[in-house]
């Protein structure tokens, strides 16, 4: 994949950074904690994968990291901006403006066709594709498999087809960050294959942070750093693993509920 397109964000800093946060639900002695004082600092430009088994907060990390859930103590700094100072609007713009995201669940708009849809961002933000970034979204339409259909309408897309187009909606604009929720569940072992490989060059080539959440060890095996989530805390941050030593790490923490 080749393209003359950089990422323009601030170098000197985390684009994200979490500061003894902690989740909690519940009241009295049926309080739990979601997130138990979690302090980390994901770096630009890094593909982070988050694992745990079910139940352990990996889920209610991406939720409160990107602003789509609230603190119940410690804080969270997104693209620069510290989450307990920005209210829901200030949090929506700063997610439209900074935030890329993949969902298991594709969350296109069914009347808007693929290409439409890959635009979305721009539409919301009032800008302008300019040249440089049209011909970025016309490689993602390009390696994504997209071209034969991207004037079709969700509902006359497959499944896989649909999350590709949700991926090329994430990277389409450039954020500082995506957040990625299983993003090859809804495809096959080939498209897969290819969908994680762009999230890695995407990553190492121009500068693009990813946080993928997966369950998933050859999908996790793509990442150059693996955070494992147990109970609410940090229990291993590693670089690049296989998916055998993945497997590993996992083997020993007790499944429970979903996250």
């Amino acid at each position: 994949m080749t393209s003359s397109i950089s990422l323009q964000h601030n170098q000197t800093q985390p684009v994200l950074a979490m500061h003894q946060v902690s989740k909690l639900y519940g009241e009295g002695s049926g309080r739990v904690a979601a997130l138990d004082e979690v302090s980390v600092a994901i770096p630009r430009g890094g593909f982070t994968a988050i694992m745990g088994p079910s139940g352990s907060g990996k889920s209610t990390f991406m939720n409160v990291a990107a602003g789509l859930d609230d603190a119940t103590s410690g804080e969270v700094v997104l693209a620069g901006q510290p989450l307990s100072k920005l209210g829901d609007e200030g949090r929506t713009v700063l997610r439209r403006e900074q935030v890329g995201f993949v969902f298991q669940a594709f969350n296109l708009v069914p009347t808007l066709s693929a290409l439409e849809n890959i635009l979305l961002p721009f539409d919301l933000a009032g800008r302008k594709v300019t040249a440089e970034q049209r011909q970025w979204i016309d490689q993602l339409v390009h390696t994504l498999g997209l071209a034969e259909r991207i004037d079709h309408r969700p509902s006359e897309l497959s499944g896989g087809q649909q999350q590709r187009v949700a991926i090329a909606r994430a990277l389409a604009s450039q954020p500082a960050i995506i957040f990625a929720d299983e993003p090859t569940g809804n495809l096959d072992s080939r498209s897969s294959r290819e969908v994680l490989t762009l999230l890695r060059t995407a990553s190492r080539e121009y500068g693009q942070t990813i946080a993928m959440v997966s369950h998933d060890p050859v999908a996790a095996s793509y990442a150059d750093r693996i955070l494992v989530i147990a109970d609410g805390r940090i229990v291993g941050d590693h670089g690049p693993l296989t998916p055998q030593q993945i497997s590993d790490l996992l083997i020993g923490f007790e499944i429970g509920a979903p996250a």
